[in-house]
């Protein structure tokens, strides 16, 4: 098993920043892909960006693409999503998740753990 908890979130002003972290305890993350989603009210789960754990690759949904930073600490365990010129439409809860196995990172129903969210609200 695997237990992934969120971090970071909280109430910030359009234009500004706030960076998310995801620390995994239980099974390492060496081999997966961890992945941060979002949800706003009203409105399905969607991605937002990923990073493949040994590689380091990066991957990042074009709404979010030069605002939206993926990174990862191997030794901390840890997944960081640095978020810059937030906007209203940024606020949602967000997730992160990892998949155990090798292959798409855009899809929800591909990750196997799931973080409990945290709370970004971006006011005008």
């Amino acid at each position: 098993q695997m237990q992934l908890v969120e971090s970071g979130g909280g109430l910030v002003q359009a234009g500004g920043s706030l960076r998310l972290s995801c620390a995994g305890s239980g099974r390492t993350f060496s081999s997966y892909g961890v992945g941060w989603f979002r949800q706003a009210p009203g409105k399905e789960r969607e991605f937002v960006a990923a990073i493949t754990w040994i590689a380091g690759t990066t991957y990042a949904a074009d709404s979010v693409k030069g605002r939206f930073t993926i990174s990862r600490d191997n030794a901390k365990k840890t997944v960081y999503l640095q978020m810059s010129s937030l906007k209203p439409e940024d606020t949602a809860v967000y997730y992160c998740a990892v998949r155990r196995y090798t292959g798409s990172l855009y899809r929800e129903t591909d990750y196997d753990y799931w973080g409990q969210g945290t709370q970004v609200t971006v006011s005008s």
